[in-house]
């Protein structure tokens, strides 16, 4: 070979050449020094980068960018960044520099007897896949790239990409001086996938080195980064090396090789491969077997769990090796001795410790002090104040959907549920850890190391409001409403940031146990009904005020017979029911005599926030709504408290009772919106205790179950066909990617999911619309 100033061949360089070559080409070349199948190539070193730089006599003008812009400015960072960029664009390359990498193009094309070879260029920054900066993916990456020219153009437009916004943004926040990172660009022969995807040599879902992951799909590995597919997902037993797990997508979309023959274009699988393929496994047996040995095999030679990228290649029927880096987001654990006290369903993920405090009836809810872990058969509203104590909460009974398992997500508290014996297991006093990721509650103050490296990473450089800003700033823009749940008013403070539309479920139950503690019947016989009023309305004014303008839709109270009895004089009022799932709740609460003038307080609750305190961005939805008879009457009611259905005051109805459903065209010419309460609908079209352990386990309890999809395409064409909205409150498309695909092609007009999903959710929602928009555009 020649010899280069600028240039190395990736069997010239390891993975300490990172400075050299950024974390993309060191790894290369470690793979390629393992012997490992890597397509063959070569790097532009950073030094060419700053060679160009200065040539260009840019340094000084960058500089003089970065010292003005304020990136906390959208407009002001995004005006730097095309500048920067289009400066670079513009440059010649320096002549000794030009004339390098046009003569290891030649020899390039040599060595592998193709004139002109197309070549994968892709960006490889100098901080890119260093173990403490996850800075992975901040820059470009152009494929199907061939000819002297085209090389030249888009290893110039690799530079460029050094200067993004969003890489500028996480320069600053990471606290990376701008001219300490350069930028490499890895030039290597093109795969011309069949088939492609990413493995982890561990699970990056529940952490375990015991496991690993490979997600596949047909054609170049873009479609499953730019999100346009969901690919099959498998997980292995790394000592059986079998499958334990898979899922298997429907993969309609695949990219390949564009008919000129520079870059790539997006087409049906059906067009290429056929429509059995769409459904059908992108991998063998066989492929599969090979892909976990050699899986194994970077491992060993690394020392350390590894997240690769992966091609097919048509032409040679070989695997190959497009990428390596560790993965920086499992925390490094101690060998310690684990032992198991009892397992359930983790139903907010945490590590929590602290002493059990067993508590059998609402009675000893008072005994739960800071700090313990609250162990019971069940939880209930009348326990929420105490669980905002707790380092966690374990049940015996229930589902990912009941009491315990929503409240505790609010509250970000670690919960185990439906683990059926805890209550037996566990003693007061017992000093226990409570691991909410896999489900299990160990002996004793375990876990430690991995809580300890959690923090480190926290407070390495950047903290997590800065990744929520960094989030929050690039979130993208969505067709689909994105809103949020909330329960408690004062924890809108702490949320109030995230990239959402709105409030799209306010549950009043909280203010209702927290604020008021007392049950409305009581205190209208006390003479206690302002009392009422104003808690209520200085709740929601509190989360109204947050977040306006955008929406806050208030749930009217929803507590069953036997939630209603433990606030105070409750139990002189309520009846105790069989099953008060299906009892007297909702609006049949609301008509009834027992209960009206209950209601008739909310109303004037939410009257005073919109008429005294100016907040009309308020919205009344009404839950458990059976009959269109029973939504005229309550309808009625709030007119005579001067809540009145018109454009500036709008009325929504929960629809979770299958009746809405049989009905939906009717009930939408009554209201002007639908939320669908997926937890409680999927239980009753199932017919499924959404609370039973057992039948979670089963699988009965299914949002993507046929029967309720039905049911939700129903209600979401009855919306679209009557002109009002459709929303829906259910934990369903922030835990099942395919099921929000539905619901969106369905023409849902928005989600609200927790808080700790709304920017998962909104990127979900990105991709998913993204696929139909370029499903439909092929069609035409």
């Amino acid at each position: 070979m020649s010899k280069y100033n600028y240039i190395k061949w990736f069997n010239e360089i390891g993975k300490d050449d990172v400075g050299l070559v950024g974390g993309k080409g060191a790894n290369l070349g470690e793979l390629t020094s393992f012997g490992l199948p890597v397509p063959p190539g070569f790097c532009v070193t950073a030094e060419a980068y700053t060679k160009f730089i200065k040539y260009a006599e840019l340094d000084e003008v960058v500089k003089l960018l970065m010292e003005a812009v304020d990136v906390e400015n959208v407009d002001d960072l995004t005006n730097a960044s095309k500048e920067i960029q289009n400066k670079i664009k513009e440059k010649d390359f320096d002549p000794e520099l030009e004339e390098e990498i046009l003569r290891a193009y030649r020899e390039f094309s040599e060595d592998i007897g193709v004139k002109n070879p197309e070549v994968a260029v892709r960006s490889s920054a100098t901080a890119e896949d260093l173990p403490d900066a996850s800075f992975a993916g901040q820059q470009d990456t152009y494929l199907h790239i061939s000819g002297e020219e085209e090389l030249l153009n888009h290893i110039r437009d690799c530079f460029a990409s050094l200067w993004t916004s969003r890489a500028i943004y996480y320069r600053e926040k990471q606290n990376y001086d701008h001219f300490d990172v350069a930028l490499s660009v890895v030039i290597q022969k093109m795969v011309n996938s069949e088939k492609s995807g990413v493995m982890f040599t561990a699970n990056p879902i529940n952490n375990s080195k015991d496991e690993m992951m490979i997600n596949a799909s047909y054609g170049l590995g873009e479609a499953v980064v730019s999100g346009i597919v969901t690919p099959d997902e498998y997980i292995i037993d790394k000592k059986t090396k079998k499958v334990i797990e898979k899922s298997i997508s429907e993969k309609e979309y695949m990219v390949i090789k564009n008919e000129n023959g520079v870059g790539t274009r997006t087409v049906n699988v059906k067009d290429v491969l056929g429509e059995d393929a769409i459904k059908a496994e992108a991998l063998s047996p066989e492929e599969l077997d090979t892909l976990i040995e050699r899986g194994l095999k970077v491992e060993k030679l690394y020392g350390s769990v590894q997240d690769t990228e992966w091609g097919f290649d048509t032409d040679t029927k070989e695997f190959y090796f497009l990428q390596s880096r560790p993965i920086t987001t499992l925390a490094e654990e101690k060998e310690e001795k684990l032992v198991t006290l009892c397992k359930g369903l983790p139903a907010s993920p945490g590590i929590g410790r602290g002493k059990v405090k067993l508590i059998k009836d609402i009675s000893e809810i008072n005994l739960v002090e800071e700090g313990d872990v609250l162990v019971t058969a069940m939880t209930n509203p009348d326990m929420v104040p105490a669980m905002r104590k707790c380092a966690g909460v374990v049940t015996d009974e229930g589902g990912r959907t009941c009491h315990a398992a929503i409240v505790s997500r609010e509250l970000q508290i670690p919960c185990i549920v439906g683990a059926k014996n805890a209550t037996k297991s566990l003693k007061t006093g017992d000093t226990v850890t409570v691991d909410a990721v896999r489900g299990i509650v160990y002996e004793g103050e375990v876990l430690k190391e991995k809580e300890e490296k959690k923090t480190e990473t926290q407070s390495s450089g950047t903290s997590l409001g800065n990744i929520d800003e960094l989030r929050n700033m690039f979130a993208p823009t969505t067709a689909t409403k994105i809103y949020m749940n909330l329960g408690e008013p004062e924890l809108i403070e702490k949320y109030k940031n995230l990239p959402m539309d709105g409030i799209g479920l306010m549950r009043t139950e909280f203010i209702f146990t927290n604020m008021i503690g007392a049950h409305p019947m009581y205190l209208v016989k006390t003479g206690q009904g302002d009392l009422m009023v104003d808690k209520l309305a200085e709740g929601i004014s509190k989360v109204a005020q947050a977040i306006y303008p955008k929406n806050l839709v208030v749930r009217t109270s929803d507590f069953r017979t036997n939630e209603f009895r433990g606030l105070k004089g409750g139990d002189e009022v309520e009846p105790i029911e069989a099953n008060p799932m299906i009892g007297w709740r909702g609006v049949s609460r609301y008509i009834s005599p027992e209960y009206e003038k209950g209601f008739r307080l909310e109303c004037q609750a939410i009257k005073k926030v919109r008429e005294e305190y100016g907040l009309t961005n308020v919205i009344v939805m009404l839950p458990f709504v059976r009959t269109p008879e029973e939504l005229k009457v309550v309808k009625g009611i709030m007119a005579e408290e001067g809540l009145v259905q018109s454009k500036n005051f709008k009325i929504w109805i929960m629809a979770e009772v299958p009746a809405v459903v049989l009905q939906a065209e009717e009930f939408a010419e009554l209201v002007d919106g639908f939320s669908i309460g997926s937890n409680d609908l999927t239980q009753l079209v199932m017919g499924a205790d959404r609370d039973s352990g057992i039948l979670n386990n089963m699988g009965y309890f299914d949002e993507r179950n046929d029967a309720v999809k039905i049911a939700l395409k129903t209600i979401i064409d009855a919306a679209n066909k009557k002109g009002i909205t459709c929303s829906i409150c259910g934990q369903g498309p922030s835990q099942y990617p395919e099921l929000a695909e539905f619901l969106v092609e369905c023409g849902i007009t928005s989600m609200s999911v927790n808080p700790d999903t709304v920017d998962y959710t909104r990127r979900l929602v990105a991709s998913v619309e993204q696929k139909i928009i370029l499903k439909k555009l092929r069609q035409m």
